[in-house]
């Protein structure tokens, strides 16, 4: 075949003239009737938290899956959110491909740079090359945080990573009703208001629909990849009210009733064997009886906020299967659902009404917290649950996201398929991980793993297809070993046994005690059997320093998260600056790229007021639950500092004229752990006060300039749009940050998984 100038083959004949030559054009690069692909992920879902899996949340489009499909129980993962996507993205081990923990890190070594290499070409970049339409929607978080402003660079964003068209939030997590959003390259508002019913999940599924209505109705032959993140199940666990009240006082037997019930479901339906034992409450969860009567409202309110989003999580799998229904797309889709990781240790020992709390090492007051439990679900909270329940959710395993024990790795698998499938309803429980999806997932279209894409050439696939568990249920799956490591936990599976420690940080690493669970006959590594059979276990550590070094885990870092975040900081990046100067109207700014204000700060705005009107916001940080906003209100400048719902808030006593104006606002760290602050206009003093606390981490939510995404206060309902015209805003920051304000920002990261 010959190839034109560009080099592209051709297939016709080029003669002198039209008459003497034949025209050619290629051939289309799917095959006709080439199955769909959706691929479906919750976030901090556990192991037993379906109803399918075990719960008495009601899931019930979830359980129809499983009920028609298949439902695999030996489903690992990586432990947490970024590593698991990167796995499932390319079918590579996550450390190998530069994703050993949160995209947030870049530590300096090939494992944790945030970003996945063009060496190791995404799923959807494949399919893409193989004619599909690939569209993705939710949660993103495989860029570095710090490449997730409007300045870019985009090299790491959905449609530089293969997809068509995006639509979702790039960050670990975002607020449901208040949603950061972006639509391809660019920010956008929310489309809707709490007010109006509005929640991110629903906007997802109907923006996938119309991404996939759009192709279906113009180019209805060609086949389309959908990966829909859902931001359900991490928190802010946040439902409609309907669902909330739904809930109300299911879970008022506590933790240890329900464990011991889901742990007989799943007996009962044979997600795990009959001779598997309950994993005894992990250490700091409390028996449900030695709880207070206040810690048990509380935690019980949290737990039927948790329930409440996953049941209308469910219900929007279900309004999308519908939707994938009435076009006739459905029969031949290969339709996956499973979890990154499992169920969530952020909430604590008591759970969170307000996350950020957390992030600024801040207990929650239970005795307050239960005055607001009504709030609990809703846009006046960001809330999680306790460890007590999220052990719960792991059912019947050991400890949690993070970790490298079945609570942290053990995940549900669904995978439906009625054109291809013909066990309907049945069990696989075989050993596969994250890895395995995208090649099963070529292997099920039948397209062969690339050696080169874009010019590129690839790193080997570490995963195995399951295909052959489709068809046989009994099948042994040709694979090796399966190491796990995550902020230094470690593990290694082969042929059943499993080889696992829990490191503490600042221990060195020969001295963690390993354990060794024979998971053939124990399911939920109960019984360690380390110490009868020596000899094995030295095998298998071994094992595991063989598969770091070959897939790139070393050098192991235990660090602790404060030390990570200051490893991630480089020359460029915002958090290296002092002095920020934005000239509106500009995008969006998420909390990754805003100024801190932990340090105290000054701000300086140049307007021009109008001759009529002119209130709106100026600056505003932050949510309903904290933040901070600058605004002006019935002509007069106006300052609110939200800590967690107490509010000090500064008016100003000159009232704008028509005209330029500066207005600087000066915010000065005190000893005692708040701040003094001075509001002037065109350098004379409007107003000052005192704040009691200047937190560290103002809010996961970031910032706009000229109106609100989300209110601060009740004073004005978003955006709250400034109707006169600002010229320049001028943040400065104190250089050196207090050791509280790295330490708050590192544990903000590290729970944005």
């Amino acid at each position: 075949m010959k190839k034109s100038p560009a080099g592209e083959e051709f297939g016709g004949v080029i003669g002198r003239t039209v008459e003497e030559s034949t025209a050619w054009w290629p051939p289309a690069k799917f095959k006709q009737g080439a199955p769909d692909v959706v691929l479906v992920v919750l976030d901090d879902a556990g192991f037993a938290h379906l109803g399918c899996y075990g719960s008495t949340i009601e899931t019930p489009n979830i359980d129809a899956l499983a009920a028609k499909g298949l439902r695999f129980t030996g489903f690992h993962t990586t432990a947490l959110c970024s590593p698991t996507r990167a796995c499932l993205m390319t079918g590579r081990n996550h450390h190998a491909v530069g994703m050993r923990a949160v995209s947030n890190f870049d530590t300096g070594f090939p494992n944790m740079r945030g970003a996945i290499p063009r060496s190791s070409a995404t799923l959807a970049e494949i399919l893409r090359e193989s004619g599909y339409a690939t569209f993705a929607a939710g949660k993103w978080h495989l860029a570095p945080m710090s490449e997730c402003s409007a300045a870019g660079p985009l090299t790491n964003w959905p449609l530089q990573k293969g997809f068509d068209r995006y639509y979702g939030f790039l960050q670990g997590e975002t607020d449901q009703f208040f949603p950061e959003l972006t639509i391809d390259n660019h920010f956008i508002d929310p489309p809707g208001r709490p007010e109006d019913g509005y929640h991110v999940s629903e906007d997802i599924v109907d923006r996938s629909a119309g991404m996939v209505r759009d192709l279906v109705s113009l180019v209805p032959e060609r086949p389309f990849f959908l990966y829909l993140a859902f931001g359900a199940m991490h928190a802010p666990h946040q439902a409609p009210q309907r669902y909330l009240e739904k809930y109300r006082g299911r879970f008022d037997a506590g933790w240890d009733v329900a464990r011991e019930e889901w742990f007989a479901r799943q007996k009962a339906m044979g997600i795990v064997p009959g001779q598997t034992s309950l994993a005894p409450r992990n250490p700091g969860v409390k028996p449900w009886s030695e709880l207070s009567a206040d810690e048990r409202a509380f935690a019980a309110r949290l737990q039927e906020a948790f329930a409440a989003m996953l049941d209308h999580t469910d219900a929007q799998v279900g309004r999308l299967i519908d939707f994938l229904k009435s076009i006739g797309r459905w029969d031949n889709t290969l339709f996956m659902l499973l979890s990154d990781n499992g169920a969530s240790q952020e909430g604590g020992a008591t759970g969170v009404l307000d996350e950020a709390k957390y992030f600024n090492g801040i207990p929650e007051n239970v005795a307050e917290a239960v005055t607001r439990l009504d709030d609990v679900g809703g846009p006046a909270s960001h809330s999680n649950i306790p460890w007590g329940w999220a052990q719960a959710g792991n059912t019947p395993l050991k400890w949690y996201k993070q970790n490298a024990h079945g609570g942290g790795v053990r995940d549900p698998l669904l995978v439906h398929w009625p054109a291809r499938l013909k066990d309907a309803g049945g069990m696989r429980h075989q050993f596969c991980h994250a890895v395995d999806i995208a090649p099963t997932v070529l292997e099920g279209l039948g397209i062969t793993v690339p050696a080169v894409v874009a010019g590129v050439p690839q790193m080997p696939i570490h995963g195995v297809s399951l295909m052959p568990i489709f068809d046989d249920a009994d099948v042994r799956m040709d694979r090796g070993a399966q190491y796990f490591e995550m902020l230094g936990h470690r593990g290694i599976w082969r042929d059943g046994w499993k080889a696992v420690s829990h490191h503490k940080s600042g221990e060195p690493f020969d001295a963690d005690r390993w354990e060794l669970y024979h998971l053939t006959h124990d399911f939920s590594e109960c019984e360690d059997v380390a110490a009868r059979e020596p000899a094995r276990l030295k095998e298998m550590i071994d094992l595991w320093w063989a598969e770091a070094d070959k897939h790139g885990v070393l050098p192991l870092d235990d660090r602790g998260a404060a030390a990570l975040f200051r490893a991630a900081q480089r020359p460029g990046l915002p958090a290296t600056r002092s002095r920020f100067v934005y000239y509106p109207p500009v995008s969006h700014i998420i909390a990754d790229n805003c100024p801190s204000t932990a340090r105290g700060w000054t701000t300086a705005i140049e307007l021009d007021h109008p001759s009529s009107g002119g209130d709106g916001v100026l600056v505003a940080r932050g949510s309903l639950n904290s933040g901070f906003v600058l605004y002006v209100r019935q002509g007069v400048p106006v300052f609110d500092y939200n800590d967690f719902h107490r509010h000090t808030r500064i008016v100003g006593d000159t009232r704008l004229t028509p005209g330029r104006h500066e207005i600087d606002l000066r915010v000065e760290r005190t000893a005692d752990g708040g701040a003094d602050v001075q509001l002037t206009v065109d350098g004379a003093a409007a107003g000052a006060g005192h704040l009691p606390r200047l937190l560290f981490i103002v809010s996961t939510q970031g910032m706009d300039i000229g109106r609100s995404l989300s209110p601060v206060n009740a004073d004005y309902t978003a955006p709250f749009a400034y109707t006169g015209k600002i010229m320049r805003v001028v943040f400065e920051v104190p250089r050196t940050p207090p050791a509280g304000e790295v330490r708050a920002r590192a544990r903000t990261e590290m729970s944005r998984q």
